[in-house]
């Protein structure tokens, strides 16, 4: 069962990625950062050629998410990175989605 500290303490964003983020394995390395941090959600690419992540975790893990969100992986050239923070879900894992 969780600690119910950590249960209070977490929060969950939305976050848009924009520039050069499709086809350049921002989706599977966002996925393995994650995953090190113990974040759940998941992370999809948009119509619009953006990346789109909704992510769970502490404050200090999706701190260190939307620092990492700023670089990418290294052949992303990221132009914007924009956050809100939306209901919990409670997810179990990260994950890819594929719409």
């Amino acid at each position: 069962m969780a600690d119910p500290s950590e249960i209070i303490n977490k929060k969950r964003f939305s976050i848009f990625v924009s520039g050069k983020v499709q086809g350049v394995f921002y989706r599977a390395s966002t996925k393995q950062v994650c995953d090190r941090y113990g974040i759940t959600g998941f992370v999809c690419n948009t119509a619009d050629g953006k990346v789109h992540i909704e992510a769970e975790g502490s404050e200090e893990e999706l701190s260190e998410l939307l620092q990492w969100c700023k670089e990418g992986p290294p052949l992303a050239e990221v132009e914007d990175v924009q956050f809100s923070e939306i209901p919990l879900k409670a997810d179990v894992k990260f994950r890819i989605v594929r719409f």
